[in-house]
């Protein structure tokens, strides 16, 4: 059976039109597919594009409904499929995403779908042109597939928002997936397509990287450009993939990075001649640990012994071993400089920023439909959901600016941190720093916040990382395969490249990937006349999350 639909499929490629080849479902395995395994599939006749758009929407409606990953799924995404179809039949097929189905965060302007950064107050809110990002991603020849729950505004990680809800970790329903980009780690975990993109300002790509068993690069400031992306803070905040293999990783990231210089992020023009136009997938070829020198950062970690913790020490402890047996030298870093909670205290720079991004943002001539004129306004509304821990940052971002006489000291301290990582990188010789992304579990559903991470440190320095999977906590009634704990590799500016290679071989020592136990099963893929409406569940948010309230 499956020989002749992939002999019908061609034929039906080749001699009728694209909405005529919708009779024989793909026999392609969408699990864990990779863009190489997408492409083989294709030119090979075992699928038609609009098959693997197929595919991946039946396992959204399969199965997330439990985990509510999804805000919005793209109703042009069949009619893209079906051209991208008639462009293999013409043998004109380009493009390293060629059909690859993606997934944005809902903070990605897109010209054809609303972005709402999960608030119910931007439901109606409409960009009239795409996102660079999101440019490059068309042109590579990626079919956007949908949008999905992040924290509300991006800002925090528990992935709950006004507009979509708590999203869940599908690896345990008990917790949450991470954040702010959760949806997409959520997804991508479930294979609802074959990558997905985020932002960070604080944690946002590697926390659901970590929490779901995934790899993601928190790019150095400025190598792809943030226009179009819902802001947080001018200093802190950063746009990347999230996918399933590392190379995957590097061929989003390459696509991502071809933008180039952007007279509207300004920072884009920082990216020094010799890291433009890099292919990073070419950047995964030769190498190894043999020699490469680690920094492993103590203060980074949770030493007490607990349920929460012990499983991420032993993870760490386990790759450490292996990265050592690999030819790797760990190498101490105590540094008191590095401790999470003082950095967050100290450097932080969100405050000062949030407000005036906002109100530019906005403000955007290209923003259509109904929102709000200013975070003020959205705020006044009574349609959002802030988290109670933040409430006093909120309300302190509502009556700062940059002009306050502190942002110019943090500022000039955050000169001083990026200094001193840089000795600490000369002093030791080291190709890269180590550590927990979050030295405890992902938190519960319900949780107070994210709390444990350690992401700060790039996101105030600008330094790049890749977040790798490190192991599992044991399993549980709850967690069947374990909970997913990952590892940063934080590099030197415009590192990317080096940090990929060596993300590369650490997943050839700890291949600990798994697919989460609820999505596990295939699907049966159907023939869709049209993209299904997909209806966040609102009802989700647990109760100590009031809407409305700040």
């Amino acid at each position: 059976m499956k020989l002749f639909c992939a002999a019908l499929v061609l034929f039906q490629l080749f001699h009728f039109s694209s909405s005529q080849a919708q009779n024989c479902p793909t026999t392609f395995e969408i699990r864990e597919a990779t863009i190489n395994s997408v492409h083989n599939a294709l030119f090979s006749g075992l699928s038609t594009c609009r098959g693997i758009v197929e595919a991946f929407i039946a396992r959204i409606e399969a199965y997330n409904p439990t985990i509510n990953a999804i805000l919005t799924l793209n109703p042009q995404a069949l009619a893209v499929a079906d051209d991208l179809d008639q462009t293999i039949a013409a043998g004109n097929t380009t493009g390293a995403l060629f059909c690859i189905p993606v997934l944005l965060k809902d903070n990605y302007d897109t010209d054809d779908m609303r972005t709402t950064g999960g608030c119910l107050d931007l439901a109606n809110s409409q960009p009239s042109v795409d996102a660079p990002a999101v440019i490059a991603l068309k042109r590579a020849g990626a079919i956007i597939l949908g949008k999905t729950n992040l924290h509300e505004l991006a800002l925090e990680g528990l992935s709950v928002s006004s507009l979509g809800g708590q999203t869940l970790n599908p690896y345990d329903l008990s917790r949450t997936p991470g954040g702010s980009s959760g949806g997409t780690g959520a997804a991508i975990a479930a294979s609802f397509a074959i990558l997905g993109t985020g932002t960070d300002t604080v944690n946002s790509l590697r926390s659901p990287a970590s929490a779901n068993s995934l790899f993601s690069v928190r790019p150095t400031r400025g190598l792809i450009s943030r226009a179009g992306i819902i802001p947080v803070s001018y200093t802190q905040d950063t746009i990347g993939p999230i996918a399933r293999t590392v190379e995957d990783l590097a061929t989003a990231l390459t696509v991502m990075a071809s933008v180039g210089y952007d007279e509207s992020d300004n920072v884009t023009s920082l990216v020094p001649q010799g890291s433009r136009n890099v292919d990073y997938a070419a950047a995964l070829r030769g190498g190894s640990l043999r020699g490469v020198r680690f920094g492993l950062v103590e203060g980074f970690f949770n030493r007490t012994h607990s349920n929460e913790t012990t499983p991420v020490n032993e993870a760490l402890d386990a790759t450490i071993s292996a990265l050592t047996a690999g030819g790797a030298k760990i190498v101490p870093i105590k540094a008191p400089t590095f401790n999470s909670t003082d950095i967050i205290k100290k450097y932080d720079t969100q405050r000062f920023e949030y407000r005036q991004e906002m109100d530019q943002y906005l403000a955007s001539p290209s923003l259509r439909g109904s929102h709000p004129g200013t975070l003020t306004g959205l705020y006044a509304s009574g349609r959002f959901l802030v988290i109670p821990s933040q409430y006093e940052y909120v309300n302190t971002a509502l009556v700062s600016s940059t002009q306050n006489t502190t942002y110019a000291s943090k500022k000039l301290d955050i000169q001083n941190l990026t200094l001193a990582l840089r000795t600490v990188f000369a002093n030791h010789a080291l190709d890269a720093l180590i550590y927990p992304e979050q030295a405890n579990l992902v938190v519960k559903v319900g949780a107070a916040s994210q709390f444990g991470r350690n992401g700060i440190l790039a996101a105030v320095t600008g330094f790049p990382v890749v977040t790798v999977p490190a192991g599992f906590s044991p399993a549980s009634d709850d967690a069947p395969k374990g909970i997913p704990i990952g590892m940063e590799i934080l590099g030197m500016p415009w590192t990317e490249g080096k940090l990929l290679n060596l993300a590369k071989h650490v997943a050839a020592v700890r291949r600990v990937r798994k697919i989460p136990t609820l999505t596990e099963a295939t699907v049966e893929t159907a023939a869709y006349e049209s993209v299904p409406i997909v209806v966040p569940n609102r009802a989700s948010v647990p109760s100590p999350y009031p809407l409305g309230k700040l």
